[in-house]
């Protein structure tokens, strides 16, 4: 598998490629410079279980309120820099732990120099990122006049080569399209030509549903291939719905184990239970469980039993009321009004029977 073989590299506290855990990673949409709500929503990401956090530094408030940050989160931080090589710096200087630029906007080879250097100095990794909506024109003329995931990998290995011709390799890949397939093919070609760690997602995929839909498929197909390091969900929407989305893709892959899956059947006219705001109550119930267990939610008794086998815990509805089922064999009856509260309790005190 080529994840397997990328470079490790050390992000904070957190290492990826190598054969490491995927990481999962989120970005904030707070002002970074506005200390409080960007620490709140750091540890909301933490809470659902991201790894790394990107913030936006657009200017030197927000990099110098980064060491404020650092001092109450707990998981790495990525500095997210366009434009202007001292904001690189300052981000690094106030203890960012790994930073985002793209060299070809950072204002010219001297400036570059000086960005590396001070990475270099502080042990500092690199993500170059290229995204098809700012692809060179001189690629998209090269490649028929339009953006192609040969131009897109072009692209960040010729970015990846300013970073090395200044003696530095401590770098992170992201090459990302909104266009799911052109983002698999683009990612399929890079990971044959460099050992870097990859860092994987849909660009600009939507709004939560559209979105989690498309980001779905792209990274599966990508992260089932072997290929990618870290990956992010981007979502027009609330940041912790991009980490639950990643978490599912890599459950699903098999990538990830931890938490509680939640199983539930999409109801029809069997069902004799609130099912729908039954099964959310449930999902959004055992964020805070930290077991790994499958949980099934089952409105009636056609697929019910046999979904309760394949869980460790599950409820089967029936008409006003619902039967607790515990690996396999069910332990009681509940009437309905009381079934999140009786699936909470057997959770919190869980002992396989």
């Amino acid at each position: 598998m080529y994840r397997d073989h990328t470079k490790e590299i050390r992000i904070g506290g957190r290492v990826i490629g190598g054969g490491h855990p995927i990481a999962i990673q989120s970005m904030t949409n707070t002002k970074t410079e506005d200390v409080k709500a960007t620490v709140a929503q750091i540890q909301a990401l933490e809470n659902v279980g991201c790894d790394i956090v990107r913030c936006t530094v657009p200017n030197m408030k927000a990099a110098e309120a980064l060491g404020e940050i650092k001092k109450k989160v707990s998981i790495p931080i990525v500095a997210d820099v366009h434009f202007q090589y001292e904001l690189a710096i300052a981000a690094i200087e106030n203890g960012a732990d790994k930073i985002r630029i793209n060299p070809g906007n950072i204002g010219g080879a001297e400036n570059i120099k000086k960005v590396v250097a001070c990475a270099k100095e502080h042990d500092v990794p690199i993500r170059v990122g290229v995204n098809s909506g700012s692809l060179e024109k001189d690629l998209i003329e090269k490649y028929g006049g339009r953006v192609t995931p040969e131009g897109l990998v072009e692209s960040a290995l010729s970015k990846v080569k300013i970073i090395e011709d200044c003696d530095y390799d401590n770098i992170v890949i992201s090459i990302k399209s909104s266009d799911v397939m052109m983002c698999v093919k683009a990612h399929e070609m890079i990971a044959k030509k460099t050992q870097y760690p990859l860092h994987v997602g849909i660009t600009e995929a939507g709004t939560t549903t559209s979105g989690t839909i498309k980001s779905s498929v792209g990274i599966g197909i990508i992260l089932y291939e072997g290929i990618g390091d870290t990956i992010r969900v981007s979502l027009t929407g609330d940041p912790v719905d991009e980490v639950r989305c990643a978490r599912q893709i890599l459950r699903s892959l098999d990538l990830r184990r931890g938490g509680i899956e939640v199983v539930s059947c999409p109801t029809c006219g069997r069902t004799e239970i609130n099912m729908i705001p039954l099964a959310n109550a449930v999902e959004k119930m055992v964020e805070d469980i930290p077991l790994d267990l499958k949980v099934a939610v089952m409105g009636c008794v056609v697929n019910g039993p046999g979904e309760a086998r394949e869980a460790d815990l599950a409820i089967c509805g029936g008409k006003k009321e619902g039967l607790l089922i515990k690996e396999g064999k069910i332990i009681r009856k509940v009437p309905e009004d009381q079934l999140l509260f009786a699936l909470r309790e057997e959770l919190l005190h869980w002992r396989s029977v």
